[in-house]
């Protein structure tokens, strides 16, 4: 307003100096004229400089850019991401959806990003358990997407293989009695896979087991609890798979190796660069 009223006391002055026939006098050389003339555009100028600065939103943009369908406080809504909910919903494409189909969609995506950007502005990330365990989830599989979605080559694949080959191996299952002091100790189940044979047996009287064949006894074996003496009554060894019967775990295992490096690697990114402070009884 200051400076709206200082160009109107100019003008006003530059009229009165000048005779009224010379600046409105076209024809005629005015300063007069000239003066007017540059104050009403910088007047123009400053209405609508201000008209803009009190109607704008935060300097949003008016247009929603082709690959969105909406912009919420200037964050996009994902064009994809509506035509896949689309299809999950409805089981339509755009083309097919109805009016109510495409609005329903449309509103509920919009209330969850005015609900999404409230939840940043209150902070809940930092307070509740469920949102925290879904970032830190966000962020692991955007490390460690690369890694998932990648097809690593044949070469690749044969090398992983040759080097764990104890991986690829059928489960080994025995039948055993476990005899303590001369008596069943009910130890073993039967028929058991050898996961659950060494868990009810334990890692010595497990190794000593497996190395026993069909029929065969074990020697006395001494523990804390008395004497053991093994009886197989049939052991099938766990057989090696070739790469080809192995290959789709292969592959799962060689992306899982992939993906807990990235995770390590944005672990050791996100460390380096943050300030972390740690209790003096937790050093």
């Amino acid at each position: 307003m200051f400076i709206q009223f200082h160009i109107l006391v100019r003008v006003k002055m530059t009229i009165d100096q000048e005779p009224e026939a010379a600046w409105r006098d076209p024809s005629r050389i005015s300063s007069a004229r000239s003066f007017v003339l540059m104050a009403a555009g910088v007047l123009i100028g400053l209405v609508f400089a201000g008209y803009s600065l009190f109607t704008a939103r935060s300097a949003s943009t008016l247009i929603v850019p082709a690959e969105d369908v909406a912009l919420v406080n200037q964050q996009p809504i994902s064009r994809a991401d509506y035509l896949a909910l689309l299809q999950t919903l409805y089981g339509v494409d755009l083309s097919h959806a109805t009016q109510e189909q495409r609005r329903k969609v449309l509103d509920d995506m919009i209330r969850e990003e005015l609900f999404v950007q409230r939840g940043k502005e209150l902070d809940v990330a930092s307070t509740d358990p469920e949102v925290r365990s879904a970032l830190v989830n966000a962020v692991e599989l955007e490390i460690a997407e690369n890694a998932i979605t990648s097809q690593p080559g044949e070469a690749a694949l044969r090398q992983f293989f040759e080097t764990h080959k104890d991986r690829y191996v059928s489960e080994g299952v025995m039948r055993v009695i476990d005899l303590l002091n001369g008596r069943d100790s009910g130890k073993t189940k039967g028929e058991e896979f050898y996961f659950a044979a060494k868990i009810h047996l334990g890692d010595e009287l497990f190794a000593a087991a497996r190395s026993l064949g069909d029929g065969e006894v074990s020697k006395p074996i001494q523990l804390p609890d008395g004497i053991h003496v093994l009886e197989m009554e049939q052991n099938k060894r766990p057989v090696p798979f070739d790469f080809a019967a192995a290959r789709a775990q292969v592959l799962g295992d060689y992306r899982n190796e992939a993906v807990d490096k990235l995770k390590l690697s944005g672990e050791s990114f996100l460390r380096k660069r943050a300030n972390v402070l740690i209790a003096d009884d937790l050093r």
